[in-house]
């Protein structure tokens, strides 16, 4: 645990730095000030690091707070330990050492990623010779009332029996607010668009069975309870278009062959004083270094 909150600290650190190198907005946005220093984007982006897939402009706003809130805490401790005279221990020095050479390796790397061209062809190419990871499954969107009792669920498909069309939806959505026990049911029972495996299965079987504009005839039981369902608009399992995944197709292309780069220069960089000319073994493109 300890070595990992190093590693966790050792991170962290070098973020920070390489944020300031690496494109730090000229505008950004200040958060606060503290002692005459502003808490800016690049502050708030060291600690978003540890927060594996947040986003900041995302979270509420009580948690945008606390962030903040660390983000002064640290410019604080930052002058305090300057103050210290901390940078004259030879500890620092040390440190500060492999931060510089983990930095350089860091910029170096960067330099070699946008350097690397992708062909248009070879997007193009990849997209046809792999239509099934860019299938699309079939997706419906619906609404659900959910209540405790089956008695319950039949007593709101009685009342919704024999409307169709926009007469059904709105009905469906006045009971779903009135009746629903679940979290949707402010929202009118609004669950959105989504795909068979996104559901439990009694819940997906049931909404995937029906047609647009058509309820479940009998309540559907689940874990949370027994929900009515109303099936707004199907789509069919599509393939996802070119121009959708084009962006996703040219980063994997990209970072493979940067990947492969890297790999040849370290094998390359070695053996260099090597007596063996073929240090490097090819496995399905994935470069991998000889024993001695």
């Amino acid at each position: 645990e300890l070595l990992q909150q190093r590693i966790l600290v050792k991170k962290v650190i070098l973020s920070s730095i390489a944020a300031a190198v690496l494109g730090v907005s000229l505008n950004a946005t200040v958060y606060a000030t503290v002692n005459g220093e502003d808490v800016n984007d690049q502050d708030i982006a060291v600690l978003m690091r540890a927060m594996q897939g947040a986003k900041f402009e995302e979270l509420p706003s009580d948690a945008k707070q606390k962030i903040v809130e660390q983000a002064v805490e640290r410019k604080l401790l930052t002058t305090e330990a300057t103050k210290s005279g901390v940078e004259k221990e030879k500890d620092y020095a040390e440190a500060l050492k492999r931060i510089k050479a983990d930095l350089a390796l860091e910029v170096w790397m960067k330099k070699i990623y946008d350097g690397v061209k992708v062909d248009a062809k070879d997007v193009k190419d990849y997209y046809d010779k792999n239509a099934d990871k860019f299938m699309q499954p079939a997706t419906v969107k619906a609404r659900h009332v959910l209540v405790k009792t089956e008695q319950e669920a039949k007593d709101v498909i009685k009342e919704l029996d024999g409307l169709s069309g926009q007469k059904l939806n709105d009905k469906f959505v006045e009971l779903a607010t009135t009746k629903s026990t679940g979290p949707s049911g402010q929202g009118g029972g609004e669950l959105g668009w989504f795909a068979a495996n996104q559901m439990v299965k009694p819940f997906s079987d049931a909404a995937f069975a029906l047609k647009k504009g058509e309820i479940t005839k009998t309540p559907v039981q689940t874990q949370f309870g027994f929900h009515v369902i109303l099936v707004e608009d199907t789509k069919a399992a599509e393939k996802a278009t070119f121009d959708v995944v084009k962006p996703q197709i040219e980063n994997g292309l990209k970072m493979e062959k940067f990947r492969i780069l890297v790999a040849d220069k370290a094998c390359l960089l070695y053996t260099s004083d090597a007596a063996d000319d073929t240090p490097c073994v090819d496995l399905g493109g994935r470069r991998i270094i000889k024993k001695k």
